[in-house]
């Protein structure tokens, strides 16, 4: 399983495409291990930590097998959390984009039927939280006859969240002929259990011994009372300076406090956790990844979900409860090779704690010293200038991808008795397009939404103003979101 390059699997013409786009140049050790075995349809126990590349481990090769002309899914990846499915189904679809593979999310709080209504349409890829999947399964909106591969993501953390029986339950409803995927940082005994119980013969990957919890995460851990610890936050984001920043606090109480705080010395920042609305969480989420502010301050609900590859800084406000939440919250810096800071703050009670954290981690974590006031000072200036000046995003994946792509809205849908087939018929003879620049196709009861590639949405845009599709004139516009 040596192989350096994605140029080295057999992956299609579209695939290499979009990883070439998504600057996917080298694989990682979980992509090595786990891209050959899952195109060979094995089903493997991978323990993988945050950060090493996984989601592409699983989502490269699902891409790749899935047969785009099927209607009904094909893989199902269950996510212990909403965000965690929102950002797998990104995922996704950046790499199933010029192959045209549909990716839909479901989880609660949100509309059952505006869901209902996405999987009537042709959908490849379905990612969801455990409940919300054995809703629609059980509401029969979910189709499950072409099931081919189920992924289960962060399997520690559905044991954590008690999802652990609503997963079983939907393991038993799926085709038995499947491949099954199990990624997890930790493997906690009914983890294995349920690996044994429903799957055949498994791979075990084991991608821990990489050292990735050291080898690109700087670990400190600076001793401070309580009532000390808002002046402590505010002297080291000055002498750190980062790019970008999240502060994990234990407790919504404390998440506020902190925001405010922050937000009052005017830090650019916004908060995370579980008391916002969801619409609020995806917002934020958003803004973090989208550079429009530098500080995040968060509970652990944000551990999982929060991929970017440029976070500098992690720094625990409050020493966290559970030993491998230790691990998922600076899994958030030194991504994927690179360089990260994780810095934790620790009252005198806290010796417990921490000595549970470093066996598991298998190291002691260096204390230092606060920074001294000289140290602010010299550091005050450069931090002021930084702090007012726009986060610049170095690689947000999805705006690469989508850059060369328009989306366009269709009057006109299934009630007119337009299918997929008409709209690729009619926009691969206007000239200078191809049935290639064509690509997510979205067809509703009274409106379509079709993506143009390549740049050649404006051309297309223009011709179908004055061309019919199936003999019916349709108003055609750029779509708004």
């Amino acid at each position: 399983m040596s192989k350096r390059n994605f140029e080295d699997y057999n992956l299609s013409d579209t695939i290499k495409r979009a990883l070439d786009v998504l600057k996917y140049e080298n694989p990682t050790e979980v992509q090595r291990e786990v891209i050959p075995r899952a195109m060979e349809n094995e089903d493997l126990v991978v323990k993988s930590q945050t950060g090493t590349g996984k989601t592409a481990s699983f989502g490269i090769p699902i891409c790749q097998m899935i047969e785009w002309e099927e209607k009904n899914p094909q893989a199902i990846i269950l996510t212990p959390t909403r965000e965690l499915a929102v950002q797998v189904r990104e995922d996704v679809t950046n790499i199933g984009r010029f192959k045209r593979i549909k990716a839909a999310a479901v989880y609660g709080k949100e509309p059952f039927a505006r869901q209902k209504e996405e999987l009537k349409q042709k959908t490849h890829v379905v990612v969801g939280t455990p409940g919300r999947v054995m809703d629609h399964i059980e509401r029969g909106t979910l189709a499950l006859d072409q099931i081919n591969y189920l992924i289960i993501d962060e399997a520690d953390e559905m044991l954590n969240m008690g999802f652990i029986n609503e997963v079983e339950s939907i393991i038993k409803e799926l085709p038995a002929n499947r491949a099954t995927m199990v990624f997890s940082a930790t493997l906690p005994k009914d983890v294995e259990n349920l690996c044994y119980k429903y799957m055949k013969n498994p791979t075990h990957i084991d991608i821990e011994d990489t050292g990735i919890t050291t080898s690109t995460i700087q670990h400190k851990l600076i001793e401070v009372k309580n009532e000390e610890k808002i002046s402590l936050l505010k002297d080291v984001t000055v002498v750190e300076n980062p790019d970008s920043c999240i502060i994990f606090c234990r407790t919504k109480e404390h998440v506020d406090i902190v925001f405010t705080e922050l937000d009052q010395a005017n830090y650019p920042c916004q908060r995370l956790h579980g008391g916002l609305e969801q619409d609020d969480r995806f917002a934020v989420m958003e803004g973090f990844k989208t550079g429009e502010f530098r500080y995040l301050v968060a509970t652990d609900v944000a551990a999982r979900g929060i991929d970017i590859d440029n976070v500098t800084l992690v720094i625990n406000y409050d020493v966290p409860m559970e030993k491998e939440s230790y691990v998922h919250r600076t899994g958030r810096t030194g991504r994927v090779g690179n360089k990260g800071k994780a810095i934790t703050f620790a009252n005198p009670n806290e010796g417990k704690k921490l000595n549970s954290i470093e066996r598991y981690i298998g190291f002691e974590i260096p204390v230092i010293e606060a920074p001294n006031r000289q140290e602010v000072a010299s550091t005050q200036a450069t931090f002021d200038e930084k702090l007012s000046g726009r986060r610049i995003v170095k690689n947000n994946k999805t705006e690469r991808i989508n850059k060369d792509i328009m989306k366009l809205h269709f009057n006109g849908g299934k009630k007119k008795k337009i299918r997929a087939v008409d709209f690729v018929g009619t926009i691969a003879k206007i000239p200078g397009v191809s049935a290639d620049d064509i690509g997510i196709i979205t067809i509703k009861d009274s409106l379509s939404y079709v993506d143009i590639l390549n740049g050649k949405g404006s051309v297309v845009l223009q011709a179908m103003e004055n061309t019919t599709i199936k003999g019916k004139k349709l108003k055609v516009s750029k779509a708004i979101k």
